[in-house]
């Protein structure tokens, strides 16, 4: 499809497109590690039933410290379906600026190559409409630390991001190219636990490799996490970008979007919070 078709096609349905998923990222979504090792694999003793018996514990812990995902995450570990999760990104923004900040930094990483190209393809096209999809990722993914933000550092710890987008120039007033950027954020990872790496709530802890073993022995499973954020709009302007990117939540016409739908369980449709009986 031609620059001029596709910004045609996006100018006229640019809401239909994102609801359907045109911005979804096409590079793999692999995790950074190959997690504690094959599930099922070798046999449960009574240490490892003791040691769920305490997660449990420690998920509820966690849910009433306030640590939501971090609960809803460890709990959906201990019901061993393997079944992936969807990741509020525009929470995770919202939480933890230092992410904000990285998302911004990998949009501000490609913005004047993007810019460059909208307004060479708008001259190519004789001053009408262009657009092209883009995609870019930093060298590095994000880490959450403890110091940071509690809940994202056991929920998550690493993680995989990127942005994808429409950049769209077209003719203003006098003719010349105003250049925007249509965009989200996306993340992916791996739930799964680090043989050097345990978890203390308050008064309850699990020492290191513990919790690992739960997956190794079938009494928990590792699973994939994913999730986009809201599609916002960024004013690359003409020969240079024109204010702020926008904050979590904000959406296309600057309005706040609480972001609730991205908190559900994809295969449960179970809000956050206090997970379910155990």
């Amino acid at each position: 499809m031609s620059p001029e078709a596709r910004a045609q096609l996006w100018l006229k349905q640019k809401d239909d497109l994102t609801a359907a998923g045109i911005l979804s990222p096409t590079m793999p979504q692999i995790a950074a590690d190959g997690g504690a090792g094959r599930h099922d694999s070798q046999s449960a003793g009574f240490e490892e039933w003791a040691t769920k018996q305490k997660m449990r514990l420690l998920t509820e812990g966690a849910d009433w410290k306030g640590m939501t995902d971090a609960s809803r995450h460890m709990d959906h570990y201990l019901s061993n379906s393997g079944r992936p999760m969807q990741l509020p990104v525009d929470k995770m923004m919202a939480d933890v600026p230092a992410f904000k900040s990285y998302v911004d930094d990998t949009v501000r990483l490609k913005q004047d190559e993007w810019r460059r190209q909208a307004v060479e393809e708008f001259k190519r096209n004789g001053g009408k409409p262009v657009a092209f999809p883009v995609e870019a990722k930093q060298p590095k993914g994000f880490y959450f630390t403890q110091e940071a933000d509690e809940n994202w550092f056991y929920a998550v710890g690493g993680v995989n991001s990127n942005v994808t987008g429409v950049v769209t120039a077209v003719p203003d007033a006098h003719g010349n190219p105003r250049v925007s950027l249509d965009y989200q954020a996306n993340a992916w990872d791996r739930y799964n636990w680090d043989e050097g790496k345990g978890v203390n709530v308050g008064p309850l802890d699990i020492p290191d490799g513990q919790m690992a073993k739960l997956h190794r022995v079938g009494l928990a499973q590792e699973f994939d996490m994913a999730g986009s954020s809201d599609v916002r709009h960024y004013d690359l302007g003409g020969a240079s970008p024109d204010g702020e990117l926008p904050g979590p939540g904000e959406g296309r016409d600057g309005r706040e979007d609480s972001g609730r739908e991205q908190q559900q369980d994809r295969t449960t449709n179970r809000p956050p919070g206090r997970t379910s009986a155990r």
